[in-house]
């Protein structure tokens, strides 16, 4: 999985007055995985989102490789509906079809399979021969509208579940809700006056009662089919891997959830552990060791997992998870296997041009020298390159995921996705729940947050909290502002560490313009 850094120039046409763009490769070389294949033979691209079907069929949503993937009990992968990395959003057959970014599946009893379409915030159908349809929603237009079909309105919808009745159930991420949809395409939104703060998956039982991933509040939610809502476990903003019964436990962030015939929850919680609740609400990881992540196989706490979001089960037992690159198997006796895809590390070579590998690289910064600064995400550093197209790695080491501060290979990075410059050549990255800064000779320190507590909390170095850092600029008399993507805020920090919320409020989603 190569990835590059592109760079454009412009010229002035003087005789239409236009400017005209040339784009260049500057470093790295463009590719993606999306091989169809038998186990470790296929390669995946960011799956997300999983389901099973009565024969243990397993789809799988490929979100960035904009497909729904298909693997049988064998192991063998194919593409169901889709075309590779190609984005949009057209009803059809097969590959004749296109998804933005899906990120759930559910599939009912007569093999149909339905499928969050996040970017296009629509609810997609699949018929067993291929054919896919929008069930509900309108691609493009998100909103908040409960109606009929395209009349309604969804906003990056992230989680579906179907009920025997095939009534889906859909976790509108982005607008806070649960909404149902009828077999008949009615939408309305389930539990109204409830709050949840980005639900991420949802489940259903036999009896209609409705299980929620509630993501950023670091729950799980229970609905029942009266309407009432309630927290199974975890408590509300409170982050942790703690396990223990109801409001004792902790979670992460729990992205997925899924449900046995004995009533027991599991989820895909993306502090790198899968956790499982009983119906008398006490929770116990069933495989992987917190914040400790990996790709290793193995029995219980032994097992290492990457970033896991979603989760299902056969009707052995097994449970199938969503884990970067791959999907994973968890045996009833906690036994982790790798069941498709390679966990193999995106490339993180340094070289000059094209010789020099990336693995998503998300954010890059020019310093005065003309050097570029990059957020290489996913192989946890953070490299430099020189004007003349040279890669070296500054900070971190390729395949490490953590949050020690050090000198440069010693140092660990959890997400690193932006990063900044100041005239000192300071680099200031942002790396999910922590602000951190790199000096010219390759020291990182913390500057603000604390590694996997996440929150809204001013204050000043590790007791302030973040929600999840995308972004972040720096102005010339130092001061670093940055975009939290999940708190919905632009936060402040002084060169003393001391953070503030310049604008925004936590948690409330918008476009009105106004003061702080």
């Amino acid at each position: 999985m190569k990835h590059a850094i592109m760079i454009f120039f412009a010229s002035c046409m003087m005789a239409c007055g236009q400017v005209q763009y040339a784009f260049t490769n500057f470093a790295g070389v463009p590719s993606g995985p999306w091989v169809d294949g038998t186990g470790g033979a296929a390669r995946f691209y960011r799956p997300s989102g999983v389901a099973v079907d009565t024969a243990g069929n397993l789809y799988v949503a490929d979100s960035r490789n904009n497909t729904i993937r298909k693997i049988t009990p064998g192991r063998a992968v194919t593409t169901v509906a889709g075309s590779p990395l190609q984005a949009g959003s057209s009803d059809g057959t097969g590959s004749a079809a296109r998804f933005s970014w899906p990120r759930g599946v559910a599939v009912d009893n007569a093999e149909n399979v339905y499928v969050a379409d996040s970017l296009n915030s629509t609810i997609r159908k699949i018929t067993p021969d291929g054919a896919v349809t929008t069930l509900a929603g309108s691609a493009g237009q998100r909103g908040r509208i409960d109606g009929i079909g395209s009349a309604a309105r969804f906003a990056e919808p992230s989680g579906v579940a179907v009920d025997t009745a095939g009534n889906l159930y859909v976790a509108d991420t982005a607008n806070n809700k649960i909404r149902k949809i009828t077999p008949a395409g009615v939408v309305s939104t389930l539990a109204d006056n409830a709050l949840f703060y980005y639900p991420s998956g949802v489940a259903v039982d036999r009896a209609g009662n409705v299980y929620v991933a509630d993501t950023n509040n670091r729950t799980i939610r229970k609905i029942a089919a009266t309407g009432m809502v309630t927290t199974l476990a975890g408590s509300a903003g409170q982050a942790g891997s703690a396990d223990g019964t109801g409001n004792a436990a902790r979670f992460g962030l729990p992205f997925g959830v899924a449900l046995d015939n004995a009533g027991n929850i599991y989820v895909a919680d993306d502090n790198a552990t899968i956790r499982k609740i009983t119906p008398d609400r006490n929770v116990t990881t069933l495989a992987g060791s917190p914040w400790n992540y990996g790709s290793a196989d193995g029995t219980g706490s032994a097992a290492r997992f990457g970033s896991l979001l979603g989760v299902a089960l056969d009707n052995a037992g097994s449970v199938y998870v969503a884990d970067e690159q791959t999907i994973r198997k968890i045996t009833p006796a906690s036994e982790v296997t790798t069941f498709a895809g390679s966990p193999e590390q995106p490339g993180s070579a340094d070289g000059t041009g094209s010789t020099a590998r990336f693995a998503f690289p998300n954010g890059v910064a020019g310093d005065r020298a003309g050097n570029v600064y990059v957020a290489d995400s996913e192989s946890y550093t953070i490299r430099m390159i020189t004007p003349d197209g040279a890669v070296t790695t500054v900070a971190g080491s390729p395949g490490q995921r953590g949050s020690e501060d050090g000198t440069a290979s010693a140092a660990r990075f959890n997400y690193p996705y932006a990063v900044a410059v100041d005239s000192a050549g300071n680099v200031y990255v942002a790396d999910e729940q922590t602000i951190r800064k790199i000096t010219p000779g390759g020291e990182v320190t913390t500057l603000a947050g604390s590694a996997g507590q996440f929150g809204s909390d001013n204050g000043t170095g590790s007791a302030a909290r973040f929600g999840g850092a995308t972004g972040v600029a720096v102005d010339s008399a130092g001061y670093v502002y940055v975009a939290e993507f999940e708190n919905q805020t632009i936060r402040k920090i002084t060169p003393a560490g001391e953070v503030t919320t310049l604008a925004g409020s936590t948690g409330l989603e918008g476009g009105d313009d106004g003061v702080g």
